[in-house]
């Protein structure tokens, strides 16, 4: 009866040809008119290189004895190298790696040996044959790959099935209830939360009690780390922009959340905020407080990481490193196969998660939006706040989103560039804008570097639109920055020689919005690079000496009341306003050295209030 079914699978075999699972071998060789045997040797690697790639792949059978057409020639060699042939797959397979357990028959089919072979799909090693040949099967060919590659896949197929798997042993009472049932509620009033659970395809009921999946025990479990020893976040303030050891060990601050995903989720946001922002004293004495890096951009990479991890990595959590220059996240499973860091870079929406329904419920309950939005979120983010974007690593088992610092605004710069946000300004823009915050005069040099600009006319164009809207002027002409730079043995790149300044109309809006109108011969002038902690009593005791002050007048931002960076100040008569104007000696307030200009009145706006 054995017979008879292989001489069936052979025919049927021959009929429907060669496969992904299905492989034929010629004995012969040479041409039509003149075949002989071939050498047994190479038969016999044949038979190893097959075998290994069909066991690293999904299994399959070779014949022996039939040409790539399904004609059927059989084998011709002696019983002793018939047998040879047969322990091919053990003789000619390196032994630290042997094949799961394979069939090697002899058919008999009208006077003619076939050799049979058959090998599922194998799991426990990553095969080799004797001379070091890995292989997988991939359509109709046996493709050289590399170990680490197999390994990976296997994983990603484990670590894809990880969350959806039921669990034996597990009820529904080690689920936390008070939070199942606040999530519910979220969906629904009256719904019971084994319902809710089955609608969420995390149980299902198979008529004598509930069974769970794995993703209900990470989500909601009542003692999360019964089910999973790794399931927290760690997160550690590092000194320096290395992590050291031994006696060099630099980890300022070095704490762990640990709990269910949803608990997770608030905990490790709690604790990872704080280091969002920094407190400085600044050069002016002032304790001044940045933003380093976005809230939202920070929060949606830390819920991304806890989606999308490979829970079935069971030895690490999830790990993060606060640097003095740079944020880094990084979780446990390398990106799926399917999924290329140059996609998420360019912000194309990837539509796949590893933890399907881990991501179906966050997404359920608020956490997440739509699958693959994630990074086109963070990306958007990280560049209106003005910082580069994120760098993204996926080695060593690990994936790891990496924010820096660069481009870093302090609060008063935040204001100083609030003067120009009515202008369309680019990135760069106000990234040279921000140069001219302190009234310092800004060298070409300064310019090249903040932007990054590596051509003369990309420079050129930046320069003529900034002057074309009112905000950048030349104070020192380019030939006479070229004698300077004679003079002091410089680049005349690195002469300071442009000005930024508040666009008149800017000013202009501001004035009629931060002073009633009144009857004066406006003998005013309007103060420039006034520092943004500046009372007006400053003011008042520095211009008291050109006249009678009868106003001074400093508009201020709304939210945090400091300075715009900019005064008016109204003399008794115009005859201070000359002695103010004509003043030669440099005036400086708080450290800074103010400018002065002859406030021009708005006939056009004054008649319309």
């Amino acid at each position: 009866m054995e017979l008879l079914k292989l001489k069936e699978r052979l025919e049927i075999a021959t009929q429907v040809g060669e496969s992904h699972f299905r492989e034929f071998k010629s004995a012969f060789q040479g041409p039509p008119s003149a075949k002989s045997q071939r050498d047994i040797k190479d038969v016999c690697q044949d038979i190893s290189k097959t075998l290994v790639a069909f066991a690293n792949a999904d299994g399959g059978e070779l014949f022996v004895g039939v040409e790539d057409d399904g004609t059927i020639t059989g084998i011709q060699y002696d019983d002793e190298l018939i047998n040879v042939l047969l322990k091919a797959p053990t003789t000619y397979v390196l032994k630290t790696t042997p094949l799961p357990t394979t069939k090697a028959l002899i058919i008999n089919y009208e006077g003619k040996k076939v050799l049979y072979f058959s090998i599922p799909k194998g799991l426990e090693y990553v095969y080799v044959t004797s001379d070091g040949k890995c292989l997988k099967r991939k359509d109709l060919e046996s493709i050289p790959i590399s170990p680490d590659s197999i390994h990976i896949e296997r994983e990603e197929i484990i670590s894809r099935e990880y969350d959806r798997a039921f669990i034996d042993n597990a009820k529904i009472t080690d689920l936390d209830n008070d939070l199942l049932q606040e999530v519910a509620h979220g969906f629904s009033k009256t719904i019971s939360v084994e319902k809710y659970l089955q609608h969420l395809d995390l149980a299902e009921f198979n008529g004598d009690d509930l069974k769970l999946r794995r993703a209900a025990l990470l989500l909601f479990a009542k003692n999360p780390l019964k089910w999973h020893p790794r399931l927290q976040v760690r997160i550690l303030k590092v000194k320096g922009t290395k992590l050291e050891a031994g006696k060099n060990y630099n980890v300022l601050n070095d704490e762990t959340v640990s709990g269910n995903i949803l608990t997770i989720i608030e905990s490790a946001w709690d604790k990872l905020r704080p280091f969002l922002t920094e407190t400085k004293m600044s050069s002016d004495a002032m304790f001044k407080t940045q933003i380093i890096y976005p809230d939202l951009a920070c929060k949606e990479a830390l819920i991304n990481a806890i989606a999308h991890r490979d829970y079935s990595i069971e030895g690490r959590g999830i790990e993060v490193y606060v640097y003095d220059d740079r944020l880094e996240i990084k979780s446990p499973g390398m990106l799926l196969s399917t999924i290329k860091i140059d996609d998420l870079e360019k912000c194309i929406g990837i539509h796949q998660s590893r933890n399907s329904y881990i991501a179906k419920v966050l997404k359920e309950v608020g956490y997440m939006r739509e699958l693959g939005e994630g990074f086109r979120r963070i990306y958007e983010l990280m560049e209106s706040h003005e910082l580069s974007k994120p760098t993204l690593f996926n080695e060593n088992k690990s994936f790891t989103i990496s924010f820096s610092q660069k481009l870093v605004y302090t609060e008063d710069e935040k204001i100083w560039l609030d003067n120009f946000k009515s202008l369309d300004l680019s990135r760069e823009e106000r990234a040279i804008i921000r140069l001219g915050a302190k009234g310092e005069l800004l060298s070409p040099k300064q310019i090249w570097d903040t932007v990054g600009i590596v051509d003369t006319d990309v420079y050129r164009s930046y320069i003529e639109k900034l002057k074309k809207k009112g905000v950048l002027v030349s104070e020192i002409s380019k030939t006479r920055a070229v004698l300077l730079a004679k003079k002091t043995h410089k680049d005349k790149k690195s002469i300071p020689r442009f000005r930024i300044i508040i666009p008149k109309n800017e000013s202009e809006k501001m004035n009629i919005q931060a002073e009633p109108l009144d009857s004066s011969d406006y003998a005013k002038i309007f103060v420039e690079n006034v520092h943004y902690d500046c009372q007006e009593e400053d003011i008042f005791n520095e211009f008291s000496k050109f006249g009678e002050i009868d106003s001074v007048i400093i508009p201020r931002d709304r939210t945090s009341k400091k300075g715009k960076g900019f005064a008016y100040v109204e003399f008794s008569n115009n005859d201070s306003v000359q002695l103010a104007l004509e003043y030669q000696p440099p005036i400086f307030i708080k450290n800074r050295k103010i400018r002065i200009k002859k406030y021009k009145r708005n006939i056009k706006s004054e008649a319309k209030s």
